[in-house]
C-alpha cells in the first residue's frame, strides 16, 4: 500500500488515500472528489473544474497522469 493526499492528486485537502496501485489510487481519489462535490465543498469543486480543463487536452491529461503515476511509483510502501 502507498499513501498520497488529495492535494498531491490534484485535489483540495490533506485527506490521506491509500491504495495498492495507481489505478486504485486514481479511483479512490475520484470517489473522494465526488463525495466532496456532493457536499458542495467549494475548494474541491474548483479542483474538479481544474481537472476538467486538463482533461479537455489529451496531451496535457497524459502528461498529468504520467507525472502522478511516477510520483506514486516513487513512494515507499506503507
Amino acid at each position: 500500500m502507498k499513501t498520497m493526499t488529495c492535494k498531491e492528486l490534484g485535489g483540495a485537502c490533506d485527506i490521506k488515500i491509500q491504495a495498492a496501485s495507481f489505478g486504485e489510487m486514481n479511483e479512490l481519489s475520484m470517489q473522494h472528489s465526488m463525495e466532496m462535490m456532493q457536499q458542495n465543498d467549494e475548494a474541491h469543486i474548483k479542483a474538479i473544474q481544474n481537472m476538467k480543463e486538463i482533461m479537455q487536452n489529451p496531451m496535457m491529461m497524459n502528461e498529468w497522469f504520467a507525472m502522478k503515476k511516477a510520483e506514486f511509483d516513487a513512494l515507499p510502501e506503507d
